[in-house]
């Protein structure tokens, strides 16, 4: 194992931790960006800003052979960090709850290695720095703003804590589903609570449209189909006493295609209407749409999964888990751009690394790192021989 390789994980673990002390919402990773620039700058490779808080960046720019990216998202979420680790966020309300620090120093470490690797390069290798995945649709902007010009294929990854450590994931075909959300304004009159029959309870009719809405996947959908409905959220302030004028719904939808999503966001105005209009009530529904599903090329999973395979050994890629999964990625906008591939891989080693996702107490699992800047190296043909 070489000095040098054991420098760029090293410091990759170090960018990693400082990165989680300093956290940035979406479209707010002034800070973040900086930092990552200046990781370039020091690499001696060449970078722009993209999409404001995005960067590109790239390597054998002049080489004229099949030309990929890399892809890490940079932006955190608004979570209270619960972890009490020494490089817990410093930031009130806001944490790396995702991994997203895990993959931007995954692809810093990666440049690290390409850059040392460079004259070896078959082809010109982008490296996307992208702000915004949660919800804020930041690959629609870099892409907007130039981020895969020229660019043959692109491959990004997410760690994913229900799985086994270093397992993979990468079908040809769905892989994450793709999301929406709505809300619903039950519309009543209030009143005294003693007098119920003088009001129109709004908190009664949104009550009903929760428990009808609940059940359509299970009852309107046929069994096969890969979809969820959830209600997250129901607000109707009042006092003790009083019988509020309206109620607030909010919710999320899990869709493979968009066919499903026009047929659950088409079931849930109808449901909530009639629904109300049962209790004697009105209502307003708004149905937003999010992100496509993440949909792989095959020629381009299958690459990936062969890199695993010679890496790591048959076993390392898994079978058990079904697919697609139902969280969503805005990765889904690069892939209907170009060919590419995303990998889900198993974060969950048996020391504190199985909180899931978006959880208060959830870590990144830094011996993640040096495995993933393995997979890119092969898959931008870079030398390994002396990888750890």
């Amino acid at each position: 194992m070489s000095t040098v390789w054991q420098d760029i994980v090293r410091n990759a673990i170090s960018l990693r931790r400082e990165l989680h002390q300093h956290p940035e919402l979406g479209w707010q990773e002034q800070g973040t960006a900086e930092r990552i620039r200046q990781q370039l700058s020091a690499l001696d490779i060449p970078w722009r800003v993209c999409a404001k808080t995005g960067t590109v960046a790239c390597l054998n720019a002049g080489s004229s052979g099949r030309h990929i990216a890399l892809r890490g998202d940079i932006d955190a979420l608004p979570i209270v960090e619960q972890t009490e680790l020494d490089w817990a966020s410093h930031t009130s309300g806001c944490m790396h709850a995702c991994g997203h620090d895990g993959h931007t120093a995954t692809l810093i470490a990666t440049a690290s290695w390409l850059k040392a690797h460079e004259a070896e390069l078959p082809g010109p290798v982008t490296l996307i720095f992208q702000p915004a995945e949660e919800g804020g649709h930041g690959a629609r902007e870099m892409i907007h703003d130039g981020a895969l010009e020229n660019v043959d294929e692109i491959f990004g990854w997410h760690n994913w804590p229900a799985l086994p450590f270093g397992e993979l994931i990468c079908p040809d075909g769905i892989v994450m589903c793709g999301n929406g959300t709505f809300s619903i304004r039950v519309i009543g009159q209030g009143g005294h609570a003693s007098q119920p029959e003088l009001c129109r309870d709004p908190v009664l009719g949104a009550s009903a449209i929760t428990l009808a809405l609940q059940q359509v996947v299970s009852r309107r959908l046929a069994p096969q189909a890969s979809a969820v409905l959830s209600i997250t959220s129901i607000e109707a302030p009042s006092a003790a006493t009083v019988i509020p004028g309206e109620a607030k719904l909010g919710g999320s939808i899990r869709v493979p295609d968009e066919n499903t999503r026009q047929q659950l966001n088409q079931l849930i105005e109808e449901i909530a209407q009639q629904t109300a209009t049962a209790y004697g009530l009105q209502c307003e529904v708004e149905c937003h749409p999010r992100y496509q599903a993440t949909i792989n090329h095959a020629d381009a999973a299958s690459r990936v999964r062969h890199c695993w395979r010679q890496l790591y050994g048959s076993d390392a890629i898994n079978h058990s888990l079904p697919v697609p999964i139902m969280a969503s990625e805005d990765f889904s906008y690069y892939l209907r751009e170009i060919p590419g591939a995303f990998a889900l891989i198993g974060a969950d080693d048996g020391n504190g690394h199985d909180a899931p996702c978006h959880s208060a107490y959830y870590d990144f699992n830094d011996q993640l790192i040096p495995k993933v800047v393995r997979l890119y190296a092969a898959l931008a043909g870079a030398a390994d021989d002396q990888l750890g």
